[in-house]
């Protein structure tokens, strides 16, 4: 229902709008869903960086969410891109020690650490 009354209100392109298409897009993760999740991470990304720009920090959050979906997908090098990418942005826009950024970085090192990257997930961890 918020969605919808978003869209109705706002447009489908308003940022409120792909804030909410991106909390769907983690509840439908969440919930298993990950066809449906991916749509709707897809569609905040693209609305978000025509609205927002690529570095703009809610980008950069659709984009570490991407990051986890993909991870559930098992689709582990498409995750460790989108964790690169939104590791490089949240440093710039944000600095290394900043929540969002650490958050990116423990995402990043649990990811190594699942495929047995020790030694990557070492050093991400300790940065």
């Amino acid at each position: 229902r918020a969605l919808a009354g978003w869209e109705k209100a706002l447009g489908p392109d308003h940022t409120s709008t792909l804030s909410t298409v991106n909390n769907l897009g983690n509840l439908y993760r969440d919930q298993g869903r990950l066809t449906d999740a991916e749509a709707m991470h897809q569609r905040a990304l693209a609305g978000k960086e025509k609205a927002l720009g690529p570095d703009h920090t809610s980008t950069l959050g659709t984009v570490n969410n991407l990051g986890l979906l993909y991870a559930s997908q098992g689709r582990l090098a498409d995750a460790e891109a989108m964790y690169q990418r939104a590791l490089a942005g949240r440093e710039k826009a944000l600095g290394p020690g900043h929540t969002s950024t650490l958050s990116t970085v423990n995402n990043l090192g649990l990811l190594y650490a699942s495929q047995g990257r020790l030694a990557d997930a070492e050093a991400i961890w300790a940065r």
